[in-house]
């Protein structure tokens, strides 16, 4: 469930051309410091990312995610990508 409310959120907010997300969550579940949220590993592809950092993607994301980062998600792993960097392979 939660997967889909973030691949929704990025999707509404980033029109991606490419969008994959991996639940690791069951992995994880319980322990140290995991109070319940999942883990989520996202690659992003997305002509928003033209000309950003790699940290000011990730804040980016951090920002569409918002409140979910408090309790939803426990850990988020990003691959943003341009379109360009993706048709490299990179």
């Amino acid at each position: 469930m939660t997967a889909n409310i973030i691949r929704q959120k990025l999707e509404d907010a980033l029109k991606p051309d490419l969008i994959e997300i991996i639940d690791h969550s069951a992995a994880h579940a319980g322990h140290a410091g995991n109070k319940g949220g999942g883990h989520y590993n996202v690659t992003i592809v997305s002509e928003q990312f033209e000309g950003k950092s790699l940290v000011q993607r990730h804040q980016l994301i951090y920002k569409i995610m918002g409140d979910m980062m408090k309790d939803e998600i426990h850990a988020l792993g990003i691959n943003a990508l341009t379109p360009t960097e993706n048709s490299k392979g990179n």
